[in-house]
Protein backbone atom coordinates (compact mmCIF):
# COMPACT_ATOMS: atom_id res chain seq x y z
CA UNK A 1 0.00 0.00 0.00
CA UNK A 2 3.22 2.77 0.81
CA UNK A 3 4.61 1.88 -2.28
CA UNK A 4 1.06 2.20 -4.12
CA UNK A 5 1.16 5.76 -2.45
CA UNK A 6 5.06 6.64 -3.59
CA UNK A 7 4.10 5.77 -7.03
CA UNK A 8 0.75 8.27 -6.93
CA UNK A 9 2.90 10.88 -5.30
CA UNK A 10 6.01 10.32 -7.53
CA UNK A 11 3.30 10.72 -10.92
CA UNK A 12 1.15 13.88 -9.70
CA UNK A 13 4.36 15.68 -9.14
CA UNK A 14 5.84 14.75 -12.73
CA UNK A 15 2.21 15.83 -13.95
CA UNK A 16 2.12 19.68 -12.42
CA UNK A 17 5.83 19.53 -14.36
CA UNK A 18 4.48 18.85 -17.29
CA UNK A 19 1.73 21.16 -16.89
CA UNK A 20 4.33 23.95 -15.74
CA UNK A 21 6.38 23.25 -18.50
CA UNK A 22 3.51 23.60 -21.65
CA UNK A 23 2.04 26.93 -19.78
CA UNK A 24 5.67 28.44 -19.89
CA UNK A 25 6.57 27.56 -23.59
CA UNK A 26 3.03 28.57 -25.01
CA UNK A 27 3.45 32.04 -22.77
CA UNK A 28 7.05 32.25 -24.14
CA UNK A 29 5.78 31.94 -27.80
CA UNK A 30 3.20 34.92 -27.57
CA UNK A 31 4.27 38.27 -29.61
CA UNK A 32 5.56 40.53 -27.73
CA UNK A 33 3.65 43.95 -26.97
CA UNK A 34 4.83 46.61 -29.58
CA UNK A 35 4.08 50.16 -28.90
CA UNK A 36 2.15 52.33 -31.69
CA UNK A 37 4.20 53.98 -33.94
CA UNK A 38 4.58 57.59 -33.16
CA UNK A 39 4.16 58.97 -36.73
CA UNK A 40 1.88 57.96 -39.08
CA UNK A 41 2.88 59.01 -42.24
CA UNK A 42 6.09 57.40 -43.32
CA UNK A 43 7.98 58.44 -46.22
CA UNK A 44 9.91 54.65 -46.65
CA UNK A 45 6.19 53.68 -46.78
CA UNK A 46 3.42 55.75 -48.01
CA UNK A 47 4.83 58.07 -49.73
CA UNK A 48 6.92 55.84 -52.09
CA UNK A 49 4.40 53.85 -52.91
CA UNK A 50 2.72 54.46 -56.40
CA UNK A 51 -0.57 55.63 -56.06
CA UNK A 52 -0.48 56.42 -52.21
CA UNK A 53 -2.49 58.77 -50.54
CA UNK A 54 -0.83 60.73 -47.31
CA UNK A 55 -2.67 63.15 -45.04
CA UNK A 56 0.13 66.30 -45.01
CA UNK A 57 -2.06 68.50 -42.09
CA UNK A 58 -5.09 69.70 -41.28
CA UNK A 59 -7.82 72.97 -42.09
CA UNK A 60 -8.61 75.13 -39.24
CA UNK A 61 -11.86 73.45 -38.75
CA UNK A 62 -10.12 70.22 -38.71
CA UNK A 63 -10.39 68.63 -42.14
CA UNK A 64 -7.70 66.55 -43.78
CA UNK A 65 -5.55 67.91 -46.59
CA UNK A 66 -4.42 64.83 -48.88
CA UNK A 67 -1.85 64.70 -51.10
CA UNK A 68 -2.17 61.61 -53.70
CA UNK A 69 1.26 60.37 -55.26
CA UNK A 70 1.43 58.90 -58.79
CA UNK A 71 4.96 57.17 -60.16
CA UNK A 72 7.82 56.26 -58.08
CA UNK A 73 10.89 58.35 -59.41
CA UNK A 74 13.09 60.36 -57.41
CA UNK A 75 12.09 64.10 -59.37
CA UNK A 76 8.81 64.95 -57.36
CA UNK A 77 5.90 67.30 -59.86
CA UNK A 78 3.71 69.26 -57.41
CA UNK A 79 0.39 69.48 -58.38
CA UNK A 80 -2.03 72.10 -56.16
CA UNK A 81 -5.63 73.11 -56.81
CA UNK A 82 -7.94 74.56 -54.18
CA UNK A 83 -5.57 77.04 -52.63
CA UNK A 84 -8.89 79.64 -52.97
CA UNK A 85 -11.21 77.24 -51.82
CA UNK A 86 -14.95 77.71 -53.17
CA UNK A 87 -13.85 80.69 -55.12
CA UNK A 88 -11.90 78.76 -57.57
CA UNK A 89 -13.61 75.61 -56.98
CA UNK A 90 -12.79 74.55 -60.65
CA UNK A 91 -9.48 74.34 -60.06
CA UNK A 92 -10.31 71.45 -57.13
CA UNK A 93 -12.20 69.67 -59.58
CA UNK A 94 -9.29 69.97 -62.42
CA UNK A 95 -6.90 68.36 -59.99
CA UNK A 96 -9.35 65.59 -59.57
CA UNK A 97 -9.78 65.13 -63.17
CA UNK A 98 -5.95 65.22 -63.44
CA UNK A 99 -5.75 62.06 -61.10
CA UNK A 100 -8.02 60.19 -62.66
CA UNK A 101 -6.41 60.72 -65.85
CA UNK A 102 -3.10 59.66 -64.21
CA UNK A 103 -5.07 56.51 -62.44
CA UNK A 104 -5.88 56.19 -66.45
CA UNK A 105 -2.72 56.65 -67.80
CA UNK A 106 0.17 55.21 -65.92
CA UNK A 107 2.43 55.18 -68.68
CA UNK A 108 2.50 58.40 -68.83
CA UNK A 109 4.72 58.61 -66.17
CA UNK A 110 8.30 57.69 -66.68
CA UNK A 111 10.17 55.99 -63.83
CA UNK A 112 12.37 58.64 -62.71
CA UNK A 113 9.12 60.89 -61.82
CA UNK A 114 6.58 61.46 -59.49
CA UNK A 115 3.47 63.71 -59.38
CA UNK A 116 1.83 64.55 -55.99
CA UNK A 117 -1.35 65.98 -56.29
CA UNK A 118 -2.94 68.00 -53.71
CA UNK A 119 -6.17 68.85 -54.71
CA UNK A 120 -7.92 71.03 -51.81
CA UNK A 121 -5.36 73.37 -49.95
CA UNK A 122 -8.42 74.94 -48.98
CA UNK A 123 -11.29 72.36 -47.73
CA UNK A 124 -12.73 74.86 -45.14
CA UNK A 125 -13.27 77.22 -48.01
CA UNK A 126 -14.60 75.13 -51.00
CA UNK A 127 -17.16 73.21 -48.19
CA UNK A 128 -18.92 77.19 -48.22
CA UNK A 129 -19.14 76.73 -51.46
CA UNK A 130 -19.85 73.41 -52.74
CA UNK A 131 -20.99 71.34 -49.68
CA UNK A 132 -19.66 68.74 -47.34
CA UNK A 133 -20.61 65.59 -49.94
CA UNK A 134 -16.80 65.49 -51.03
CA UNK A 135 -17.58 65.06 -54.64
CA UNK A 136 -19.13 68.08 -56.74
CA UNK A 137 -19.32 69.20 -59.76
CA UNK A 138 -20.85 72.37 -61.53
CA UNK A 139 -25.13 71.37 -60.60
CA UNK A 140 -24.20 71.61 -56.70
CA UNK A 141 -21.52 74.46 -56.20
CA UNK A 142 -23.34 77.70 -54.83
CA UNK A 143 -23.93 80.63 -57.62
CA UNK A 144 -24.21 83.74 -55.04
CA UNK A 145 -21.38 86.14 -55.53
CA UNK A 146 -21.30 87.01 -52.05
CA UNK A 147 -20.66 82.64 -50.93
CA UNK A 148 -18.10 82.07 -53.75
CA UNK A 149 -16.40 85.67 -52.33
CA UNK A 150 -16.27 84.46 -48.76
CA UNK A 151 -14.83 81.02 -49.76
CA UNK A 152 -12.03 82.16 -51.23
CA UNK A 153 -10.64 82.44 -47.40
CA UNK A 154 -9.87 79.72 -44.84
CA UNK A 155 -12.00 79.32 -41.77
CA UNK A 156 -9.93 82.33 -40.06
CA UNK A 157 -10.96 84.31 -42.89
CA UNK A 158 -7.11 84.27 -44.28
CA UNK A 159 -6.26 84.66 -48.00
CA UNK A 160 -3.77 81.25 -48.05
CA UNK A 161 -1.91 82.66 -50.96
CA UNK A 162 -1.27 85.59 -49.05
CA UNK A 163 0.26 83.59 -46.32
CA UNK A 164 3.54 82.44 -47.00
CA UNK A 165 7.35 84.13 -46.78
CA UNK A 166 7.59 85.72 -49.47
CA UNK A 167 7.40 89.93 -49.14
CA UNK A 168 4.78 88.98 -46.83
CA UNK A 169 1.62 91.55 -45.15
CA UNK A 170 -0.39 91.26 -42.58
CA UNK A 171 -2.97 93.58 -44.27
CA UNK A 172 -2.70 92.26 -47.91
CA UNK A 173 -4.63 93.09 -50.92
CA UNK A 174 -6.88 91.00 -53.16
CA UNK A 175 -8.31 93.20 -56.40
CA UNK A 176 -9.08 96.50 -55.00
CA UNK A 177 -9.77 94.78 -51.87
CA UNK A 178 -8.21 94.07 -48.05
CA UNK A 179 -7.61 90.95 -47.01
CA UNK A 180 -5.94 89.56 -43.94
CA UNK A 181 -2.31 87.67 -44.83
CA UNK A 182 -2.64 85.91 -41.25
CA UNK A 183 -1.15 87.55 -38.10
CA UNK A 184 2.60 85.94 -39.50
CA UNK A 185 4.02 84.05 -42.24
CA UNK A 186 2.71 80.18 -42.18
CA UNK A 187 -0.08 81.50 -39.24
CA UNK A 188 -2.37 79.06 -40.58
CA UNK A 189 -2.61 75.09 -40.74
CA UNK A 190 -3.04 74.94 -44.36
CA UNK A 191 0.19 76.77 -45.50
CA UNK A 192 1.92 75.79 -42.44
CA UNK A 193 1.22 71.87 -43.82
CA UNK A 194 2.23 72.97 -47.40
CA UNK A 195 5.59 74.29 -45.93
CA UNK A 196 6.58 71.10 -43.69
CA UNK A 197 5.56 68.75 -46.52
CA UNK A 198 7.98 70.71 -49.21
CA UNK A 199 10.75 70.97 -46.73
CA UNK A 200 10.89 67.12 -46.29
CA UNK A 201 9.51 66.14 -49.42
CA UNK A 202 12.09 67.72 -52.56
CA UNK A 203 10.59 69.34 -55.05
CA UNK A 204 11.70 69.45 -58.74
CA UNK A 205 9.07 71.16 -59.82
CA UNK A 206 5.36 72.88 -58.62
CA UNK A 207 1.88 74.27 -60.17
CA UNK A 208 -0.39 75.72 -58.87
CA UNK A 209 -4.29 76.26 -60.59
CA UNK A 210 -5.89 79.72 -59.68
CA UNK A 211 -9.06 80.74 -61.46
CA UNK A 212 -9.33 83.13 -63.57
CA UNK A 213 -7.22 84.91 -65.82
CA UNK A 214 -5.78 82.39 -68.62
CA UNK A 215 -2.63 82.28 -68.37
CA UNK A 216 0.99 80.81 -67.37
CA UNK A 217 2.74 83.22 -64.81
CA UNK A 218 6.32 82.69 -63.92
CA UNK A 219 7.61 82.73 -60.31
CA UNK A 220 9.91 85.03 -57.96
CA UNK A 221 10.90 86.39 -55.01
CA UNK A 222 12.70 89.93 -55.25
CA UNK A 223 14.84 89.02 -58.02
CA UNK A 224 14.85 87.97 -61.55
CA UNK A 225 12.92 84.80 -62.85
CA UNK A 226 15.46 81.89 -62.35
CA UNK A 227 16.14 80.57 -66.19
CA UNK A 228 14.69 77.16 -65.00
CA UNK A 229 11.49 78.78 -64.15
CA UNK A 230 11.43 81.05 -67.10
CA UNK A 231 11.71 77.14 -69.10
CA UNK A 232 8.85 75.57 -66.76
CA UNK A 233 7.27 78.74 -67.81
CA UNK A 234 7.37 78.34 -71.44
CA UNK A 235 6.92 74.76 -71.53
CA UNK A 236 3.47 74.38 -69.56
CA UNK A 237 2.23 77.61 -71.79
CA UNK A 238 3.68 76.31 -75.07
CA UNK A 239 1.31 73.04 -74.85
CA UNK A 240 -1.75 74.32 -72.94
CA UNK A 241 -2.09 76.87 -75.40
CA UNK A 242 -2.21 79.76 -72.73
CA UNK A 243 -0.34 82.73 -73.14
CA UNK A 244 2.67 83.12 -71.29
CA UNK A 245 3.80 86.12 -68.51
CA UNK A 246 6.88 86.46 -66.50
CA UNK A 247 4.77 87.72 -63.60
CA UNK A 248 1.35 88.45 -62.13
CA UNK A 249 0.93 92.17 -62.36
CA UNK A 250 -3.08 93.27 -62.21
CA UNK A 251 -2.03 94.57 -58.62
CA UNK A 252 0.09 93.55 -56.18
CA UNK A 253 0.45 90.40 -54.10
CA UNK A 254 2.21 89.79 -51.05
CA UNK A 255 2.83 86.40 -49.23
CA UNK A 256 2.11 84.55 -52.41
CA UNK A 257 2.63 80.80 -52.51
CA UNK A 258 4.57 79.89 -56.01
CA UNK A 259 7.03 83.27 -55.06
CA UNK A 260 7.57 81.42 -52.01
CA UNK A 261 8.62 78.25 -53.74
CA UNK A 262 10.90 80.75 -56.02
CA UNK A 263 12.79 81.83 -52.49
CA UNK A 264 13.14 78.03 -51.72
CA UNK A 265 14.60 77.33 -54.93
CA UNK A 266 11.93 75.38 -56.42
CA UNK A 267 10.67 76.25 -59.96
CA UNK A 268 7.12 76.88 -59.46
CA UNK A 269 4.17 78.74 -61.76
CA UNK A 270 0.93 79.74 -61.68
CA UNK A 271 -1.79 78.92 -64.21
CA UNK A 272 -4.80 81.06 -64.38
CA UNK A 273 -7.84 78.92 -65.70
CA UNK A 274 -10.18 80.94 -67.93
CA UNK A 275 -13.04 81.02 -66.45
CA UNK A 276 -14.56 80.25 -62.84
CA UNK A 277 -16.27 77.54 -64.41
CA UNK A 278 -14.35 75.29 -66.49
CA UNK A 279 -11.49 73.06 -66.02
CA UNK A 280 -9.84 73.14 -69.77
CA UNK A 281 -8.80 69.47 -68.23
CA UNK A 282 -7.63 68.80 -71.98
CA UNK A 283 -5.27 71.80 -72.13
CA UNK A 284 -3.73 71.33 -68.90
CA UNK A 285 -2.87 67.76 -69.26
CA UNK A 286 -1.43 69.03 -72.25
CA UNK A 287 0.99 71.17 -70.28
CA UNK A 288 1.46 68.54 -67.63
CA UNK A 289 2.76 65.92 -70.07
CA UNK A 290 5.31 68.89 -71.78
CA UNK A 291 6.58 69.44 -67.79
CA UNK A 292 6.94 65.52 -67.20
CA UNK A 293 8.95 65.57 -70.92
CA UNK A 294 11.24 68.37 -69.66
CA UNK A 295 11.66 66.87 -66.26
CA UNK A 296 12.41 63.37 -67.49
CA UNK A 297 16.12 61.99 -67.42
Amino acid sequence: MKTLLIWLAVIVVIGVGIVFYITNSNSSKESPTVEAPTTIIEEDTEDKAEGSMVIIGKSVEGKDIAAYNYGSGDKRILLIGGIHGGYSWNTALLAQEVMDYLESHPEAIPSDIKITVIPVLNPDGLTKAVGTSGVFDKSNVSTSPSVLAASRTNANKVDLSRNFDCNWQSNAVWQSKPISGGTSAFSEPESAAIKAYVESHPVAAAVVWYSAAGGVYSSSCGDDVSSETNALTNSYAKASGYPSHESYDFYATTGDLVNWLAKENIPAISVLLTTHNDTELSKNVQGIEAVIKAYSK
